[in-house]
């Protein structure tokens, strides 16, 4: 590791710990030229996650679209940024896991659902109308009769 003070290459780990729920480690370094101390972080770097589209196109896995998505069926309701920001690393991560490199985008429409008919079941079915594309006020009274059931 290059120091940031010196450039010199060789240092000593004088401590680590664990970060983050275990996905990496934080360590403390001090240069062996100048004696400045640093920190470096390690972590995992997970392959790329694409979403195969509707229509066939590919693209990358984008959290921010996701939370876009969530954030706009919650809308004037009563869940929280925090909320919305938990269910969006719950779901990343889920997804992550669950999938190697491709992911339907139809597959993250489903996770999404799941997760809004826990946290908020006017979002849901905001969502729902959105994926679904609902076309009548019918198809809207069905998914809320389901919701009941």
């Amino acid at each position: 590791m290059k120091c940031p003070a010196c450039g010199f290459l060789d240092d000593k780990v004088v401590d680590s710990r664990v970060i983050k729920d275990g996905a990496g480690v934080r360590r403390r370094r001090v240069c062996l030229n100048c004696s400045h101390r640093f920190s470096t972080y390690e972590g995992i770097i997970r392959e790329e996650l694409r979403v195969i589209k509707r229509n066939g196109v590919l693209e990358e896995f984008d959290k921010d679209k996701l939370r876009n998505g969530i954030a706009n069926a919650c809308y004037k309701r009563p869940v929280s940024s925090d909320q919305i920001d938990a269910l969006v690393e719950e779901l990343s991560s889920q997804i992550q896991k669950d999938f190697d490199k491709d992911i339907p985008s139809s597959d993250i429409g489903i996770y999404v659902m799941n997760a809004l008919r826990r946290v908020d079941q006017v979002a849901y079915v905001r969502f729902a109308s959105v994926y679904r594309k609902f076309k009548d006020v019918e198809e809207f009274i069905d998914e809320i009769r389901a919701l009941n059931d």
